[in-house]
């Protein structure tokens, strides 16, 4: 999740009781992201794809989790490294948040059984369903 959503705070974050992208997905990033490089991911945790790329451990799996995803998928979840998560979990955003899908969420989110995430519009500071169009002011 970004850091807007997580600031913002807008009702209880989803991700905290979904998880599914965290056990859906490689977590791959740049090797130098490790903190045995310089940056903040912990080495232990990670797995080497390539002589560039690594990954969370447990994501380059068939049955993909990462090890440092805590919890039951759709039920309550948390990252034990959240502040030093890779840039690829930085950056995933909750389908919906800003009134954009994201089609990565809802695909991980199906997999476990779980609906879409509604369309948060942060600008108007409202919530609607999928499918559906936010009120527009009539002028």
């Amino acid at each position: 999740m970004s850091e807007k959503a997580f600031q913002i705070g807008i009702q209880e974050n989803p991700c905290i009781s979904c998880g599914a992208c965290c056990a859906y997905f490689r977590v791959s990033f740049y090797w130098a992201e490790s903190d045995e490089a310089g940056g903040v991911v912990p080495q232990a945790l990670t797995e080497q794809v390539t002589p560039f790329l690594s990954c969370m451990s447990g994501t380059n799996a068939r049955a993909s989790r990462c090890v440092a995803l805590e919890g039951e998928i759709g039920q309550a979840v948390s990252c034990s490294i959240y502040l030093n998560r890779p840039t690829p979990c930085r950056e995933f955003d909750q389908s919906g948040l800003d009134g954009i899908a994201n089609e990565a969420c809802d695909r991980a989110r199906a997999r476990y059984g779980m609906p879409p995430l509604e369309t948060v519009d942060l600008a108007g500071l409202s919530a609607f369903k999928p499918g559906t169009e936010p009120a527009r002011e009539v002028r």
